[in-house]
């Protein structure tokens, strides 16, 4: 009988059905389009996708992603949202305090709400908001109805949020 060569343990082998690992994080896919770039031969076609992640716990991040096929710009998209994740403080299940935040043409209004009021928000900021764990907000889309511009605004709006305490500090020492 030939010498059959041991098979090495570790890595990741195809097909092992060993046990997953739990993902970090969930997955939504905001906005895919098919665009065009003009050559000298004609059109090139590429998808980009808008991708959300989030772990329902407070962090959360955006990435657009782009490639020759969808899954190749999700993927991508998801690559780029885990390098830019935000931590958002979530005090009673709703955001710190009121903040409006502009990003290109998008206005974005945010507001605390008590609890039981749940995520009043349109569309895309809907998504954002309930993949980073904040469950009673009203949020109101001013200005451009673009879907990515109006992400990135929620984005910023996170970083700028302080938490309770140091928004009455700031305050304080204003007055």
């Amino acid at each position: 009988m030939a010498h059959l060569p041991q098979r090495r343990s570790g890595g990741r082998r195809r097909g092992d059905g060993g046990p997953r690992e739990a993902k970090e994080f969930e997955q939504k896919i905001v906005d895919i389009r098919r665009v065009t770039r003009v050559v000298a031969g004609g059109k090139r076609m590429r998808f980009r996708a808008t991708v959300l992640i989030g772990d329902g716990r407070g962090r959360v991040g955006v990435g657009v992603g782009k490639g020759l096929d969808v899954t190749l710009a999700v993927s991508k998209g998801a690559a780029i949202a885990r390098k830019h994740v935000v931590t958002v403080p979530i005090t009673n299940e709703t955001i710190p305090h009121q903040l409006r935040v502009k990003f290109g043409a998008a206005f974005v209004l945010l507001k605390p709400a008590p609890k039981g009021s749940g995520v009043i928000a349109g569309g895309a900021i809907r998504s954002v908001m309930q993949l980073a764990g904040v469950r009673n907000v009203v949020a109101k889309m001013l200005g451009s109805a673009n879907k990515i511009n109006n992400v990135y605004a929620v984005m910023e709006a996170f970083r700028q949020l302080q938490t309770r305490e140091s928004f009455k500090r700031k305050i304080q020492t204003i007055t």
